[in-house]
């Protein structure tokens, strides 16, 4: 047996492909997809998908062939991840936070032949495809209007959502069960409902994910009918890969120690073989006693752990964001640290010194806060900006010369939250 050769007959694969065909066999008049107005059946997103992974093959796209998708979360998005893989392509889902010319290097790097574009979204991909060189053949556009999208995708939709799940009555009005969201998310979601007075009349279970959330939202958060369930994962390849595991002993803990425990993750889901978190310079596994740190080995990120800033669910890097700041010929040194936000959970802070020519001080008076940022914001995805910058004689650093980031840090920490901005 150890012999046999894999073939369809004896291993096929488990992949998202056959749960939509059961879908649409087992359950084809339960609803699938609400939007707005707009509603499917698993039978119609089966349909759908089909007629839209035929298109896709009559556009040329052959199997291993990469088509992308910028979108934000419609049900064009939904059905390109059956659709795509149906026509033995590889989709590329690319993130509308990311600026343009991040946006055209990956279309680049993974050769896309095709690529959609909600409305929305168009200027940006316009832009990018702008920046390819005359060489390279851009990837055919298909522009996305057919879903209804009223607004572009940002933090001030994310708050009407949140109005509109409660003050229109999504939840009551489609008996919502479960949902997923950023720990910002939950946050907006609980001031919403403390602010109104409101509980919910049927427990919610929801899935948050992207950053440790502070046990004071999940405390404030379970008290209004929440279950929150907390997990870790790798958006870009594994989904959700560990998890707060909860045990029926701690429902018997104080509200703030049961939050206290749930924010923890670090078990391993079920669709997962193995996961370690290890000592990042000896490789050793830590103690599993819930407050030993390392790093899960599971993926290569650009930066140490504790130089990674966790914004609004999003992982940016630090080392990233100092390479554009250097780009600035009025910069001298830079650092760039987490600072507490009540809205985001984190945000950059930029720590600067500026070049001294010959005792000219209009660097000091040109290099604004503001200058700085808007320099940033026109080089970086958004959420990557520094929303503050302090400008220092001297970073402090050490006998050899190193910049001091704990020290940093803990300037930063001391500044304490951030002006609240929800852009």
């Amino acid at each position: 047996m150890e012999h046999l050769k894999h073939r369809r007959a004896n291993s096929s694969p488990l992949t998202p492909l056959g749960f939509l065909e059961r879908a649409a066999t087992v359950y084809g008049d339960c609803l699938s997809i609400i939007y707005n107005t707009t509603s499917y059946t698993w039978s119609h997103t089966h349909r759908r998908c089909l007629q839209l992974a035929s298109c896709l093959s009559s556009l040329g796209i052959k199997p291993g062939q990469v088509v992308s998708v910028l979108a934000p979360n419609i049900p064009a998005m939904y059905e390109l991840h059956f659709a795509v893989p149906m026509a033995g392509a590889i989709l590329n889902s690319i993130n509308t936070r990311l600026d343009a010319r991040t946006v055209s290097i990956l279309l680049r790097h993974s050769e896309s032949k095709l690529l959609f574009v909600d409305y929305f979204s168009k200027s940006l991909v316009l832009e990018a495809v702008s920046l390819f060189p005359g060489s390279v053949k851009p990837p055919v556009l298909v522009l996305i209007t057919d879903d209804e999208v009223s607004e572009p995708p940002n933090a001030s939709l994310a708050v009407d959502f949140i109005d509109t799940y409660m003050g229109v009555g999504w939840k009551r009005g489609h008996s919502v069960t479960h949902m997923c969201g950023a720990p910002v998310v939950l946050n907006m979601l609980s001031n919403s409902l403390a602010d109104n007075q409101t509980k919910l009349e049927n427990p919610v279970h929801i899935l948050t994910a992207g950053a440790p959330p502070p046990a004071s939202i999940l405390s404030r958060t379970e008290s209004l009918g929440f279950i929150v369930s907390h997990g870790y994962g790798l958006t870009e390849t594994g989904g959700i890969v560990v998890s707060c595991a909860w045990k029926p002993q701690w429902n018997l803990f104080p509200a703030t120690e049961r939050a206290r425990l749930k924010a923890r993750q670090g078990v391993r889901t079920i669709g997962m073989t193995e996961v370690d978190v290890v000592d990042p310079e000896s490789g050793v596994s830590v103690k599993r006693d819930g407050s030993s740190l390392g790093e899960i080995v599971l993926r290569e990120i650009k930066d140490r752990s504790k130089d990674v800033i966790i914004s609004g669910g999003e992982n940016l890097s630090s080392v990233e964001v100092e390479s554009v700041l250097y780009t600035n010929p009025m910069i001298n040194e830079a650092a760039v640290v987490a600072r507490p936000d009540e809205f985001w959970g984190e945000t950059p802070c930029a720590f600067v010194s500026l070049k001294k020519n010959n005792g000219d001080a209009s660097n000091q008076e040109a290099a604004t806060e503001k200058y700085i940022i808007e320099y940033c914001r026109a080089r970086l995805p958004h959420y990557m900006v520094p929303k503050t910058v302090v400008v220092k004689e001297e970073l402090p650093k050490t006998s050899t010369g190193k910049i001091k980031k704990y020290e940093l840090r803990e300037m930063a920490k001391a500044m304490g939250s951030s002006r609240i901005s929800r852009l």
